[in-house]
């Protein structure tokens, strides 16, 4: 089955587990959030490429955004559109591969969120074709949000669920592609693609935006996020101020799990 394929196919059977899985990493979700908001006002036209079962799109139209969602799975939308109809704000929705947006009009979107497909994407010409459809869909000045799922992933994934998987040969091999410090593909939650986050930067290199922002999308906050999401709602926002404050530090991009690039339309 075509790499794709497999991913499609795993959306569509796990669409529940992914709307709630936002909530079990609320870091993530929130100073995700925190950032789309220093941006995105109501009115404003967002694209949300690869947004899932909807949980951003559905934010941003909660706000007054003009949203669509676009995704690479069918159920996902159905799903985004049926709670975008039961929370009673307009949301748009269609079924795309991110490589091929010719279904949707180039120039007329404020705001691009890209925040799923560069996790499955193996080639870096798919990447780097499904940025340049981002970037068309774009108007002049516009912003663009990307998110990658950071090759140390695995290691905080592991130490938190279970640290004996290092015991186990084929995981081994999986940890120890952090001694290589390369970008690779394997198998996680889908068929995924892990980056170095040394070569984030880089990879932007090619395509006419200013950076804004590059964040460790949840901080410092990751490996202590299940006891600190049982605390009271003030403690918890007390830490992720703070986490806001230095999550764009180079020297914290090693302890992320997803890595956020912010960039500005400059062609």
């Amino acid at each position: 089955m075509e790499s794709l394929e497999i991913v499609r196919k795993f959306y569509d059977e796990t669409v529940t587990y992914e709307w709630d899985r936002l909530e079990r990493h609320k870091v993530e979700f929130e100073l995700t959030k925190r950032y789309l908001n220093r941006y995105i006002k109501p009115t404003d036209k967002v694209l949300d490429l690869g947004g899932g079962p909807g949980k951003y799109s559905l934010y941003l139209a909660e706000r007054g955004c003009d949203v669509t969602l676009a995704d690479l799975s069918g159920k996902n939308v159905e799903f985004a559109l049926r709670m975008a109809n039961e929370q009673g704000v307009p949301l748009k929705g269609l079924q795309v591969d991110g490589r091929d947006l010719s279904a949707i009009e180039d120039d007329q979107f404020d705001y691009v969120l890209c925040m799923g497909p560069m996790y499955h994407l193996k080639t870096e010409e798919d990447r780097a074709k499904t940025i340049r459809e981002c970037l068309k869909k774009l108007k002049p000045n516009g912003i663009i949000f990307v998110a990658f799922i950071s090759s140390y992933s695995f290691v905080w994934d592991y130490l938190i669920r279970n640290p004996e998987l290092i015991l186990n040969s084929d995981r081994k091999s999986e940890l120890y592609k952090i001694v290589e410090d390369k970008d690779f593909t394997g198998t996680g939650f889908s068929d995924n693609f892990y980056i170095s986050p040394k070569n984030v930067l880089p990879f932007f290199n090619q395509f006419n935006l200013d950076k804004l922002h590059l964040l460790n999308s949840e901080s410092f906050l990751y490996l202590r996020e299940p006891e600190l999401l049982e605390q009271k709602t003030e403690v918890i926002d007390a830490w992720l101020d703070l986490a806001e404050q230095v999550c764009e530090r180079e020297d914290l991009l090693s302890i992320a799990e997803h890595i956020m690039y912010i960039g500005k339309k400059t062609g």
